[in-house]
């Protein structure tokens, strides 16, 4: 190795690590001395071979603790021109630590993959002289203490392919820069406390698989450019100040497999063409203010393994062919306003168990003979239907058998007692007013 590419990383490790003596146990990490966290390739036909250090990584899996309390970030990673790979792990712990604009520029031309995660003492604000790093193919900044705006210069990071700035303390707007990645395709940054609006230049990225920006501050509405994302899996809004109406160019996300939007004030109905994405397992709108009736759009779901709806607005009944859906395993409708017989097979009740929450509707009722099973009576806290219920082992799911906006078929049992209890009082009143007739009777004949 070059004398000084060796001094160099002496220098960076001797500014990380707690061993003083490290180089002297280390004097050939490339060769006759290797070391787990580095690691170096040969360039060229030289002979013997000339080796250059291209990835450095610290974290506890090499070490534990990984870094010293003192540790920092060493001007001396400069004189490591090969460095594909930077990531250090649980390394700043205690004294604060920067991002010096002058660390990361065109002199690390190699460098693909740099990750600083896990580190609650590295402060301060993402250098815009980091997007200098031209070769960049991953960037994570995840779980610091980074703080300031996304630097818009991000936006020149053409071969960036992931981008996670997540559980820091970043403010300001999502830069509309963002949208210039064009080989983007995981985009983290949540849990910041990112404002205004979604940008809508992300519906450029068509190579986006995951977009997580849960845990924010953003308000507005979604853009309708995201349903030009043909390729995306995950989309999580969760825990923002996002308004409805989800738009219905969403229908475009025929790869969608994760959807998270709970506890965003949508105030709007369930859109209707959640039912279009086929490959659709989870989805959570809990907490957003939905209304109107739950209709049997979901029902098409066939890969759908999670569902909640709880704490809305929802009304009418729960269409029973939810109960049919082969992969659910997860379904929570409670605080919401259902009412009428909730008709699930007895199998599909026991299987969920307490993974099924109907809870806090308190027009909904079951079927008595499903009750007398200690197994479901135990858990799901809903009480008889007054009347005669469907067969329990009926295979009636058609939407035929589904009128989402009437609950008044079957009662709970109170509102029967309800009209028991007022009918017995009348009759009470009529027994009284024959008794004194016939006192009064006996008064005049006598």
């Amino acid at each position: 190795m070059d004398q000084e590419e060796l001094s160099g990383l002496f220098e960076f490790i001797g500014s990380l690590l707690e061993d003083p003596t490290w180089d002297q146990t280390y004097p050939q990490p490339c060769s006759d001395t290797p070391w787990p966290g580095v690691e170096c390739e040969s360039t060229g036909q030289e002979n013997p071979p000339l080796f250059h250090v291209t990835k450095v990584h610290i974290g506890p899996d090499i070490l534990n603790p990984p870094c010293k309390t003192t540790a920092t970030l060493s001007h001396s990673l400069l004189k490591l021109p090969y460095l594909k790979t930077l990531s250090l792990f649980n390394c700043f712990t205690s004294s604060p630590v920067y991002l010096s604009s002058t660390l990361f520029g065109t002199t690390l031309s190699s460098l693909e993959h740099l990750a600083l995660e896990s580190n609650p003492s590295l402060t301060g604000e993402i250098p815009p002289s980091l997007a200098e790093v031209g070769t960049l193919r991953v960037l994570c900044l995840s779980q610091n203490n980074l703080q300031g705006e996304i630097p818009k210069t991000f936006g020149g990071l053409m071969s960036l392919e992931q981008l996670d700035l997540s559980s820091n303390n970043l403010s300001g707007s999502i830069p509309q820069e963002i949208g210039d990645l064009k080989s983007l395709t995981i985009l983290d940054l949540s849990w910041n406390g990112l404002e205004n609006e979604v940008p809508s230049s992300l519906g450029q990225l068509q190579f986006l698989q995951k977009i997580d920006l849960r845990s924010n501050k953003l308000q507005g509405m979604v853009p309708q450019s995201l349903g030009q994302l043909s390729r995306l899996v995950l989309l999580d809004f969760s825990h923002n100040f996002l308004i409805g109406p989800i738009p219905e160019t969403l229908s475009g996300l025929q790869q969608l497999e994760y959807f998270m939007i709970e506890d965003n004030p949508l105030n709007s109905g369930i859109p209707l063409f959640l039912g279009s994405l086929k490959k659709v397992m989870v989805l959570s709108f809990s907490g957003c203010g939905l209304k109107g009736s739950l209709s049997n759009t979901l029902s098409s779901l066939q890969n759908l393994s999670a569902l909640s709806l709880d704490n809305n607005s929802l009304n009418g009944t729960v269409p029973p062919n939810l109960g049919a859906l082969p992969n659910l395993d997860h379904l929570n409708l409670s605080m919401n306003q259902f009412s009428g017989e909730l008709i699930f097979s007895q199998e599909f009740i026991i299987r969920l168990g307490k993974r099924l929450d109907v809870r806090g509707n308190s027009g909904l009722c079951l079927n008595q003979e499903l009750l007398k099973n200690s197994n479901i009576s135990a858990y799901l806290e809903t009480p008889p239907c007054l009347g005669t219920s469907a067969n329990i082992n009926s295979s009636r799911t058609g939407a035929e058998d589904h009128n989402p906006g009437d609950g008044s078929t079957l009662k709970p049992f109170w509102d029967h007692e309800r009209k028991s209890s007022s009918s017995l009082r009348l009759d009470h009143k009529l027994v009284f007013l024959c008794f004194c007739c016939l006192v009064l009777h006996f008064v005049i004949v006598t």
